[in-house]
């Protein structure tokens, strides 16, 4: 059997279903990386003796370096073959990992997040477009929602076991299993991931006439405020179950993987209805998550009911990652590879941009404010989407 799959052509199912798992898992190795931050924000602020909103803007730098480099690195790689290209970039995660663990103050973690954003949205693009290429057309949201059942992974294990891992053994030692990580997924996607077809070189110029679109920059610009609203909240969780909802330390790991588990039903549902309408799906979802948010404070002092909001909250957060990657790929004509990095950029932007306003609001009011001001946010996307169904 050939290690080669053509693209737009279903070939042996055995072989396809190879390709999105070993693509699901290096993106759960991905997320994780991201992510994980967010748990381990109040330990490594205490060891590198920074104020957690501080701590709190390394975020803030991995996204706006994905948001600012990653469409132009992804337009400059588009040529290379997609398996050369995933292993290289897991070596690079896990080189970062590697320096991260090894940091000894808040600018060289700042210099080992910084690298992996760099290749971060060249990975999520082209993932994308390879899952879609793989297995047609007509079933490319549902590949795409596959793949990112790497996130719900990440958010059901990685990030509340890294985070657990940080309480037993310190932070460091979950950048070092992560490097780790990274390094047997680059292996098993040398060995065993099959290639595709070698993309075709497009001038950059061409790609970028998507940005010529303007409806293609509105659907950017819902996902910037999607992800703002997402992100507000979600960087300062571990903070908020610890000083609001009074949870220990030790285990607030635990409630970030209940987080996690419920997203599995939320990247299930993303992927089922985002094919038949992408801002349906948004307005939806988008409407939920600020319900989850809001209700989670509110519910504070009980927890079947703290469990039960983060759940709606959870649910939706996790629907709207491969609902908003799906619905931008969907808006490009062509150039579908720099459509999705631009649409992670647009995320990342988000990121960004909700880390800040929570960083602005946790020493102003207090971090039990966060859901409030997110939740305006996610009103303020709905509308949004809302005007673009009658454009």
């Amino acid at each position: 059997m050939s290690a080669y799959v053509a693209g737009n052509v279903a070939e042996p199912t055995e072989r396809n279903t190879l390709s999105i798992a070993l693509l699901a898992i290096a993106a759960f190795v991905i997320v994780t990386t991201e992510y994980v931050i967010v748990g381990l924000l109040p330990a490594l602020a205490r060891d590198l003796q920074v104020s957690i909103a501080m701590a709190g803007q390394l975020v803030t730098l991995f996204a706006f370096t994905v948001m600012l480099c990653g469409p132009l690195l992804t337009a400059w790689l588009s040529h290379v073959e997609r398996k050369r290209l995933f292993v290289m970039i897991l070596l690079v995660f896990a080189a970062a990992n590697a320096l991260a663990a090894m940091a000894t103050s808040i600018w060289v973690l700042a210099l080992a997040r910084f690298i992996p954003a760099l290749v971060l949205p060249v990975f999520w693009g082209t993932a994308s477009e390879t899952a879609g290429q793989i297995v047609g057309p007509k079933k490319a949201g549902q590949a795409v929602s596959r793949v990112y059942l790497g996130i719900s992974a990440a958010l059901l294990f990685g990030i509340p076991l890294g985070t657990v891992a940080a309480t037993h053994f310190g932070w460091r030692s979950t950048f070092w299993l992560l490097s780790g990580l990274s390094l047997v997924m680059a292996i098993a996607l040398a060995v065993f991931m099959p290639r595709v077809a070698q993309p075709a070189r497009l001038r950059m110029t061409e790609q970028l006439r998507i940005l010529q679109d303007k409806r293609f920059l509105l659907q950017i610009l819902l996902s910037v405020l999607v992800f703002t609203a997402m992100f507000t909240a979600y960087t300062y969780l571990a903070d908020f179950l610890e000083t609001i909802a009074k949870v220990d330390a030790v285990h607030v790991g635990w409630w970030l993987m209940g987080f996690g588990a419920v997203g599995l039903v939320g990247n299930w549902l993303g992927g089922r209805y985002v094919d038949h309408n992408p801002l349906g799906a948004t307005i939806v979802c988008v409407v939920v998550l600020g319900l989850g948010m809001l209700s989670s404070v509110s519910m504070v002092s009980s927890c079947v009911g703290l469990a039960g909001a983060l759940a709606i909250w959870g649910i939706a957060y996790t629907a709207l990652f491969p609902i908003c990657q799906v619905r931008v790929m969907k808006a490009a004509s062509h150039a579908q590879a720099l459509a999705g990095t631009l649409n992670v950029s647009a995320a990342n932007a988000g990121t960004g941009l909700g880390a800040m306003i929570g960083g602005l609001v946790i020493p102003a009011f207090g971090v039990q404010y966060i859901s409030y001001v997110a939740t305006v946010i996610a009103l303020v996307a709905a509308l949004v989407a809302i005007s673009m169904i009658k454009r």
